[in-house]
């Protein structure tokens, strides 16, 4: 892997720079206050703007406006007119565009295809305030706008829809975005580095249609294009099919035995005699490194992969093995008379360029013209500290390790410190608790390869799937130092812990689960099993359940010698594929052993480019090498199905009763319906007194409550429920135990 330009080295220091605008402007007025005639960038986003490094336009902006250019925001527009898009004149160098930290169809829609009542990145959670695959209508508005300025689309929605995918709104397989939007540059991943590249080459009078060299970015070329006459074209096109085998020459014969079949052999002229060149190891490395440094790999066509959908799991299998920025070849895929053209993955940022990024001088608010406005996204992270990027699981269902990579990307600790002195000393309403020291997973945290030449020539999916690598380092201890550094800053009362945690990374780390369990849950703590099935656990790359009974004894013993009372949250996802009726029967069962009411489920949605969303759509596997015949995906599409797949991660709900006992009679599985303790539901919704009653399971969570709301009780000292103690006539011992489920290992 090539080292990098530093992405701050020709930045003069910050005290040599002027003075940062307050916030970056949004309207003319303030533009003039800064004494800006015009924008160099405008950004355009479809979240409210929040100057802050956890909201991409704020931290693009901030990074740009300290490489000395001058950066505008459009947030929120109203793309029913072009008028909002000329709110701030004509950029001098392009349009920057993003539909902003979410996939706008996420944003928009449920799992269910319903629109969402409300928005968490609009003021006051207000909905509609963003199209329908908004990079497509922003980018299309701003070419309108001033025609001839340079257009760059970026963040997750462009990032996952930069070749063909299939699109679950519309239930079919989509061009590349950069067909729809008519962008002329497409940054992938994260976009620092592209984009002041590309920024300092505009400045310099550079063509965008001349700039086709940058890691991370994607854009159309005609048929067949290659950058210069050293480029080869690796054809993955076709999957591997049986083909014909040819009988064995005789190694002994004096003479050909078929002269005919091998006329041209014959013909060819006599072989040019070559010496014979001796390569050490690391040569011969290095020659095939820079073999693929020189080649693209050609994916099945858009035209192929929106009609074959064994071909559709073909490319996203291909796709998804060229995804270390250490080995990753260029790839092309053709639609029509064009193609688009991807360049390798970006190149991680170093430790010293993440803190320069996340100590820029953002403002850490939302724009003043918000006033009092409600802003949910904003109010979740206002006291949290993000320490690292990326993810190394490579779960299927889900999008940051296609992202942001699978190489953590963590700050320096005194980087982290400092932002949380000054969360303490200028975040309004602060009261001494700072609610997440995270990012997409709590505990990789400066986790890496063992080995640099390992990690830039690996090609695993995931560093923890099927079993954690022996060459990944999972030494907590940087991470519990500065853990113990941050709470002990004066002013900081507690420090919690609320992004997802890695338990089968943490259980090799028990002084980790001590110090987290002891000083960092406030009575509950999120977790993510997904499920107890290993057919279904197998398609998602997550660990065996067996992983997590190993967290949660950990985190028992040390809740109890800590003398606190505290939960594990578990989420579980419905329908995921891969998943059978029998499969979420077996975890709603599970569940009711467990005692476990949930209050948060989630059913799967296929985003775009992901590899569950492959099995979603193809009914193949792209884990394993695709062909005609392999492995079927069995998944849940129909409204029916989903919806009982949901209920049984409800089961207790009586809203879900008729759903369940209809979907229990169809498996053949009544003898799980009526009023004893071994059934799953009552045979009459009249049971729905069971659940008003609030009736303690002996070491359990009170029959009525959600585990949720008696850890947030247990959080204020507050007792679960007042117990309640039944006649001893009337105990008797559960049988759910000797209920056989299938093996979860």
């Amino acid at each position: 892997m090539n080292s990098p330009v530093n992405l701050f080295a020709s930045v003069a220091k910050r005290s040599s720079r002027g003075p940062a605008a307050p916030f970056l402007p949004m309207t003319r007025a303030e533009m003039t206050a800064l004494g800006w005639d015009s924008c160099d960038i405008i950004l355009i986003t479809g979240d409210a703007y929040i100057d802050h490094p956890s909201f991409g336009m704020a931290l693009v902006g901030r990074l740009l406006e300290a490489q000395g250019y001058r950066v505008g925001i459009i947030s929120q527009p109203d793309w029913t007119s072009v008028e909002p898009f000329r709110a701030l004149g004509k950029p001098n160098l392009y349009w920057g565009v993003t539909a902003g930290n979410m996939d706008s169809m996420v944003n928009r829609y449920t799992a269910d295809r319903k629109i969402r009542s409300d928005d968490a990145y609009t003021p006051n959670a207000e909905p509609n305030k963003r199209p329908d695959r908004a990079v497509t209508v922003y980018c299309q508005r701003a070419r309108e706008a001033f025609p001839g300025v340079p257009v760059i689309a970026g963040s997750i929605e462009a990032s996952l829809r930069r070749i063909a995918h299939y699109d679950y709104w519309s239930d079919k397989v989509r061009r590349s975005v950069l067909f729809e939007s008519k962008a002329d540059l497409l940054i992938f991943g994260n976009a620092e580095r592209a984009l002041v590249d590309v920024t300092r080459r505009l400045a310099a009078g550079e063509n965008i249609k001349e700039i086709r060299d940058l890691r991370g970015t994607a854009f159309l070329v005609p048929q067949g294009w290659l950058p210069d006459e050293e480029w080869s074209v690796h054809n993955s096109t076709r999957v591997d099919v049986p083909g014909r085998i040819d009988k064995q020459p005789n190694p002994y014969a004096m003479a050909l035995e078929d002269p005919k079949a091998c006329a041209l052999d014959n013909a060819a002229p006599e072989p040019v005699a070559k010496p014979i060149v001796i390569m050490t190891r690391e040569e011969r490395q290095a020659a095939v490194r820079e073999k693929a440094r020189k080649t693209v790999v050609r994916l099945p066509s858009f035209d192929t992969v929106s009609t074959d959908p064994v071909m559709y799991a073909h490319a996203s299998r291909v796709f998804h093995l060229e995804s270390n920025p250490g080995n990753a070849r260029a790839l092309v895929q053709a639609h029509g008379d064009r193609d688009v053209w991807l360049n390798a993955p970006p190149l991680p940022l170093g430790m010293d360029e993440m803190d320069n990024v996340y100590d820029l001088p953002y403002a850490r608010a939302p724009h003043p013209s918000y006033g009092k406005a409600h802003i949910p996204a904003w109010e979740m992270i206002r006291y949290s500290v993000n320490i690292m990027r990326g993810c190394f699981g490579g779960c299927t269902f889900c999008s940051i390790t296609e992202h942001e990579g699978r190489i953590i990307q963590s700050r320096s600790e005194p980087s982290i410190l400092r932002e949380i002195e000054l969360i303490r000393d200028t975040t309004k309403n602060f009261a001494g608790t700072i609610t997440d020291l995270g990012g997409p997973t709590a505990n990789m945290y400066r986790l890496a390869c063992k080995d640099k030449t390992i990690e830039e020539s690996c090609r695993r999916l995931s560093c923890v799937y099927p079993t954690i690598c022996s060459n990944l380092g999972t030494d907590h201890s940087k991470l519990i130092s500065l853990y113990r550094k941050a709470r002990a800053i004066p002013g900081i009362k507690k420090i919690l812990i609320g992004s997802g945690l890695r338990y089968d990374l943490a259980v090799r780390s028990p002084e980790y689960v001590k110090e987290l369990v002891t000083h960092h849950v406030g009575g509950l703590l999120k977790i993510a099993p997904e499920h107890t099935e290993a057919g279904t656990l197998s398609k998602m790359m997550k660990p065996g359940i067996g992983a997590y009974d190993e967290f949660k004894r950990l985190f028992d013993k040390y809740s109890l010698e800590a003398g606190k009372k505290q939960y594990l949250i578990p989420y579980f996802i419905a329908a995921h594929p891969g998943s059978t009726d029998e499969d979420m029967l077996n975890l709603a069962l599970w569940l009711k052993k467990n005692n476990f009411r949930l209050d948060q489920v989630q059913t799967f949605t296929p985003t775009p480019m992901a590899m569950a969303t492959t099995m979603y759509h193809s009914g193949k596997n792209p884990l394993a090498k695709v062909t005609e015949d392999s492995e079927v995906v069995e998944t849940a599409k129909s409204g029916k199905t989903r919806k009982l797949h949901k209920a049984f991660l409800r089961y207790y709900d009586p809203e879900n009763w008729p759903v369940i006992r209809e979907g229990l009679r169809r498996m053949g599985r009544a003898d799980l319906i009526g009023n004893g303790e071994r059934h799953l539901i009552p045979a009459s919704d009249e049971g729905a007194s069971m659940v008003r009653e609030d009736r303690r399971v002996p070491g359990g969570v009170p029959k009525g409550r959600t585990i949720e709301v008696v850890a947030k009780r247990a959080a204020r000292g507050k007792p679960a429920s007042t117990p309640f103690v039944a006649p001893p006539s009337k105990v008797k011992p559960s049988i759910l135990s000797t209920i056989k489920t299938k093996s979860k290992r």
